[in-house]
């Protein structure tokens, strides 16, 4: 099933030559630029929270060859035949042949700033019956009245994916990995990646560690690794997609594990990146670029964008398309993820607003402000993504020591709110604020990076301020002790500086111009981030205030 939301009355146009009947989604494996032409980096952690920025030299992809292999769904496949399906052609012409203002309904998750960055209008040019603000979401369903602006070749308005199947929501609370994968038979469920950090993991179990770490739905990573290189229900269609199970020819990124981080990397990059207005147009492996249709959801754009990495604009065209490309494989597999996904709430319902918090340390105990806003999850690399602080829902807080480095400490991570611990392993420790015992439903936070010793176990129910564990560097890649804490809302990360504002005993966190960079305020007092804990970072649980509380 696919959904289209478009509200004008517009004149379809065919603007470019027919698809080709048949369609490269294979490559032919490229020999990479040797290690002695590249200094290797160091290896990646598909499993560590970086905190600190890998740089890699530049990429060595090369384009993809274009072969006779296409997915070619059964008859039954094809979704609401009812509603036939033609996009030949990326670009509408709504912009060409109407000036009237669009009529869109806002989605959940919809802030005035990125609604008005995606339409290219400013803000005041929007109107609403509703009462729109800046500083909050959109509630789902709120008609919007925005001027067309609009005069660039645009995606197809057809959203292919919901928001639910893309992040770890409840639409995957009840799905078994290891039994999905060993019923498929294919080469993923013999497969086994060894991993620097952990040493040989079996396959799925892999998949089913990065799902839950990254809060991203193991449906998707599945679906991924089956239509792009066969892994799940049958053999890699290639040596490339053997080494390379995404088709991502960088040597960098060599094994399915690290694979999949590329991918979970990317459509992070979009789907939060969508959700803030950053980001706007895709940009495919040729240079050539493609407005990205305003009226599409998160889930959509995530899905487009990830394929418009790795493939040309007449490939990506056809792996998009409903009947026959990606969401029909999908569907095929999974079932229907629109109707697992109205079963569910909205991701963001309406008037959210994240309960109340404390500073996670104990009062009286000095701590820093070690970094600002930065990505909740994953490895960012900016030297092949660029700055994106559209992911960026995570702050960092170092307790006060005398030493540098990644030495043990005796001070106290404590709970912010109360809550049940539904995961503690691995450096994190995942408390649901609701005690449903989910955490891909209500709010949940993540405390990172806590020693294994004295960590408190699954199944603990947690009041405010008791003890949680001692910062460490456990779990990730970094450079001294400190705590990695972020909030998620039905298994979405929540920007920590975006329209739900991050409060903690009534300092605001407020993002920098960079990743990492950012303050804390709170009225006319002001914490900086910075990395080496100096005095302006400085922070103190006020015990007065919590003697009131």
């Amino acid at each position: 099933m696919y959904r289209t939301y478009a509200i004008l009355v517009i004149l379809s146009l065919t603007l470019s030559a027919c698809a080709p009947a048949s369609i490269s989604i294979w490559g032919i494996a490229q020999t990479p630029t040797p290690d002695s032409l590249n200094p290797v980096p160091p290896p990646l952690d598909p499993f560590a929270v970086l905190d600190s920025p890998i740089i890699f030299p530049t990429s060595t992809t090369q384009p993809l060859i274009e072969t006779e292999t296409a997915y070619t769904p059964t008859p039954t496949m094809t979704p609401n035949s009812a509603l036939p399906i033609n996009i030949e052609s990326t670009a509408t012409a709504a912009q060409i042949f109407d000036t009237a203002p669009f009529l869109y309904y806002a989605q959940s998750g919809d802030m005035l700033s990125a609604v008005a960055s995606r339409f290219s209008v400013e803000e005041s040019e929007i109107t609403s019956d509703a009462d729109l603000t800046k500083t909050t979401l959109i509630d789902p369903g709120t008609l919007l009245i925005i001027p067309n602006h609009i005069t660039e070749m645009m995606t197809p308005n057809i959203q292919i994916m919901p928001d639910a199947e893309i992040v770890f929501s409840f639409t995957a609370a009840d799905f078994n990995v290891q039994e999905y994968v060993q019923q498929a038979g294919g080469y993923l469920s013999k497969f086994r990646d060894y991993l620097g950090s952990t040493g040989w993991i079996n396959g799925d179990q892999a998949i089913e560690r990065l799902a839950v770490e990254n809060s991203i739905n193991p449906r998707l990573l599945l679906g991924l690794l089956e239509f792009e290189g066969r892994w799940v229900q049958g053999q890699p269609v290639d040596s490339l997609h053997t080494d390379y199970a995404m088709g991502f020819n960088d040597y960098h990124y060599k094994g399915m594990t690290v694979q999949m981080v590329w991918a979970i990397n990317n459509m992070a990059i979009a789907y939060y990146g969508w959700r803030a207005g950053t980001l706007t147009h895709l940009e495919f492996p040729d240079g050539s670029k493609l407005r990205i249709d305003p009226r599409l959801n998160a889930g959509t754009v995530a899905i487009q964008y990830l394929f418009s990495r790795v493939h040309s604009q007449s490939q990506w065209e056809q792996i998009i398309n409903p009947n026959s490309g990606f969401p029909a494989m999908y569907l095929q597999m999974f079932g229907d993820p629109w109707a697992r996904a109205d079963a569910v709430n909205p991701i963001f319902p309406a008037a959210l607003n994240q309960p109340p918090l404390v500073l996670p340390f104990e009062s009286g105990v000095e701590w820093s402000l070690t970094g600002g806003p930065h990505n909740a999850w994953g490895q960012i690399n900016p030297n092949i993504y660029g700055e994106n602080r559209s992911v960026a829902a995570a702050i960092d807080f170092g307790p006060s020591t005398d030493h540098s480095g990644c030495d043990p400490t005796t001070t106290w991570v404590t709970a912010a709110a109360p809550g049940l611990v539904v995961r503690s392993n691995n450096g994190a420790v995942m408390v649901d604020l609701d005690g449903d015992g989910y955490e891909q439903t209500g709010w949940n936070l993540l405390y990172m990076h806590i020693n294994k010793k004295d960590r408190v176990p699954v199944g603990t129910w947690l009041e405010v301020d008791d003890r949680i564990g001692h910062a460490s560097c456990e779990g990730g890649v970094s450079t001294g002790t400190h705590l990695h804490f972020a909030r998620k809302y039905n298994g979405e990360w929540v920007t920590a500086d975006g329209p739900i504002p991050f409060i903690m005993d009534g300092w605001r966190v407020v993002a920098g111009e960079k990743a990492y960079e950012g303050k804390l305020i709170r009225g006319d007092q002001v914490v900086i981030a910075d990395p080496v804990g100096q005095k302006w970072s400085n922070i103190f649980r006020d015990e007065k205030k919590d003697e009131e509380k």
